[in-house]
């Protein structure tokens, strides 16, 4: 009894792959995931390396994280989360998206994704100070305020500089006080917006309990 039970789990086509099911996908094609997968159909669900298979898809730029499990009797799961692009850099004349985690994982033409914005450092990168800087502003502002960004740049990781849709700066200094700094610049520009504030070609909150206008 035993041996027949391993011989229907470890060699019989009873349980083996038919199905490789790709979940997650956005950017990716599930054709593209399967075939990086590597996992044969007709191999026992019981002899696939789980872990094999998705060191494998977890190396595709595309991929923040990856887990592949058994559905049995017949079916591999690859269930993947794709890097969200929030912005986007240029080398050379070469486009390249960039996640939140300032993560440089895919070469673009034509029009970047909607909500995607062009980031202007030195060395971009997940350990690059000027880097973390510039997109931790970036991903603290409120939906309303992001829409107005059309572009971060960091000289320095104290330096950060948000442009917004009508030409105006925004200096925002460094990575201290993000979240506060998102508040005041929310506001400042709801009080413009409403008149009870002069426009200003300049809005400088990198001092949010001090912010200069001009």
């Amino acid at each position: 009894m035993v041996g027949v039970v391993a011989w229907l789990v470890l060699a019989s086509p009873v349980f083996a792959v038919r199905t490789v099911q790709v979940d997650g996908e956005a950017r990716l094609s599930a054709e593209q995931v399967v075939q990086v997968a590597g996992i044969a159909e007709g191999t026992p669900l019981a002899r696939v390396d789980t872990a094999a298979a998705a060191a494998r898809v977890a190396a595709l730029p595309q991929v923040a994280s990856v887990e592949v499990t058994r559905g049995w009797p017949n079916t591999m799961v690859v269930t993947l989360a794709e890097r969200v692009p929030v912005a986007v850099v240029t080398d050379g004349g070469t486009r390249r998206l960039v996640d939140a985690g300032g993560v440089v994982f895919e070469t673009i033409t034509g029009t970047a994704p909607d909500g995607v914005v062009p980031l202007d450092v030195r060395d971009p990168g997940p350990d690059d100070a000027a880097t973390t800087a510039a997109l931790g502003a970036l991903t603290a502002l409120p939906p309303d305020v992001r829409d107005q960004v059309t572009g971060v740049a960091a000289r320095s990781p104290d330096a950060v500089t948000l442009t917004l849709t009508d030409g105006r700066s925004v200096l925002w200094g460094s990575a201290a006080q993000t979240d506060r700094k998102a508040e005041v610049l929310g506001a400042l520009l709801d009080q413009i917006e409403a008149g009870t504030l002069d426009p200003a070609g300049t809005l400088d909150v990198s001092t949010p309990d001090s912010v200069v206008l001009r």
